[in-house]
């Protein structure tokens, strides 16, 4: 499938392997893996930093396999999720440094095609997650007040 703005046809990346089974010298239990997500969870870390951080620490290659549910999803159980979806919160924090770029650049036209292109994904992914009901319906993104949801 293209990207959607670029009509290139990426083939790098990471792939999982195909093998789901579990690996034979992984020690933690699904439960202590559990227990780290809300460590890691309560430090401020989403959960895409989480997996890295499980990942390199402490040698848990894929959480999904192990405990038979997303990281996402066990901190939902948890009552520890954000209330901005992570990908939302990536792409708003872009704009944000894009406009504060334009600030002190005003004639940087490919900037300011970046922000055109990723304020359209953020208002595509709005609307997606308005549908699935993870954001509210009255929630809007405002430009200027978008400041706020940078850390």
């Amino acid at each position: 499938m293209a990207r959607k703005y670029s009509r290139k046809h990426g083939k790098s990346g990471s792939k999982k392997p195909l093998k789901k089974a579990l690996p034979v010298w992984l020690r933690h239990k699904p439960k202590e893996v559990e227990l780290l997500i809300a460590k890691l969870a309560k430090e401020d870390k989403n959960s895409s930093e989480i997996g890295i951080v499980l990942r390199d620490t402490y040698g848990i290659p894929d959480v999904r396999t192990l405990c038979k549910k997303k990281i996402s999803n066990i901190l939902e159980e948890k009552n520890l999720a954000q209330e901005i979806p992570d990908d939302l919160l990536a792409l708003i924090r872009r704009s944000v440094a894009v406009r504060r770029h334009m600030e002190t650049n005003h004639k940087d036209e490919t900037a300011k095609r970046g922000l055109t292109l990723t304020e359209s994904k953020i208002k595509a992914l709005i609307i997606h997650y308005k549908a699935t009901g993870k954001l509210s319906s009255e929630w809007k993104f405002d430009p200027e007040r978008a400041g706020f949801y940078t850390k």
